[in-house]
């Protein structure tokens, strides 16, 4: 969100987008021989490049756009509401069982995004109605993301399904608002390239990839829980390149999210059962 932000400066919304995932799909097709695992196929083939419209077209068109239009605090406390989506979704479509515990879990990681972001303060502006919607209905693409490529784990290494992914989504970028992004490269800082690139290779190469990694091993809904760590981390990013003035809220914050997680993430001992007063006969 602070990256986004400081790249709307020099960039429209689509231009953000198109520019970031054009540098991801870069660097994954100059790894592309050296990537693990096998390339989807058939209809594999076809869900990678829905997903790549979905969550890296549409999406994140979307949540660009309202974050520009709110401010970068205020879309973080949105994103609490996206891990309790993705979960909902992930036990409506992958038949997934969300433990009590993980669910509060949501509620204290949810809890913890408001203290940090002072929602208590007179001075705290919630974002237009039709911001909240716009930047809301991105999480429904983001979803697409883990909902749609887990069944395809077992068969292509999720690196291959996020370069297709990326593939297809460059295409359709470059289609929407190619001339107008290509305008915009000459005018933009060094600052914003570096920027760029942190989101390229960190944000999306990297972080998408690992996520696959993830949801292949455990439980969308339990994966969905690590989505807290964006406001903890979003936090002093938010300081740098936005100048945002940091607060005792934000302690707190962290502090409930962090507890949250360790409620839904963390597997407790079960009590042991208790043994019979007497041994049976024998």
């Amino acid at each position: 969100m602070p990256a986004n932000k400081a790249l709307g400066a020099y960039l429209s919304a689509g231009g953000i987008v198109t520019l970031r995932f054009a540098l991801a799909a870069g660097i994954l097709a100059a790894l592309w021989p050296w990537l693990p695992g096998p390339s989807p196929r058939g209809w594999d083939l076809a869900r990678s490049a829905v997903i790549g419209v979905l969550v890296f077209v549409v999406g994140q068109r979307l949540q660009v756009l309202g974050n520009a239009l709110g401010s970068a605090g205020n879309s973080v406390v949105l994103m609490a509401l996206e891990p309790l989506l993705c979960s909902v979704l992930a036990a409506v479509f992958l038949r997934e069982h969300i433990p009590a515990r993980r669910w509060l879990g949501f509620v204290l990681g949810m809890a913890g995004v408001g203290l940090l972001n002072g929602v208590w303060r007179a001075d705290f502006q919630w974002v237009s109605l039709a911001a909240s919607l716009i930047f809301v209905s991105s999480f429904f693409c983001e979803s697409s993301y883990s909902i749609l490529s887990k069944p395809m784990l077992a068969r292509a290494g999720p690196a291959r399904i996020l370069a297709v992914a990326l593939f297809a989504a460059v295409l359709a970028n470059l289609a929407v608002d190619g001339r107008q992004t290509l305008g915009a490269v000459a005018r933009l800082p060094a600052t914003g390239w570096l920027l760029l690139a942190f989101m390229a290779v960190v944000c999306t190469v990297l972080g998408y990839t690992v996520w696959l990694l993830a949801i292949r091993e455990m439980d969308v809904n339990l994966a969905a829980l690590t989505i807290f760590v964006q406001p903890i981390a979003g936090v002093p990013m938010a300081m740098i390149w936005v100048g945002e003035t940091p607060h005792w809220g934000q302690l707190w914050g962290c502090l409930a999210i962090m507890g949250g997680m360790l409620l839904g993430l963390v597997r407790w001992p079960e009590k042991p059962a208790a043994k019979a007063d007497h041994e049976p006969a024998g």
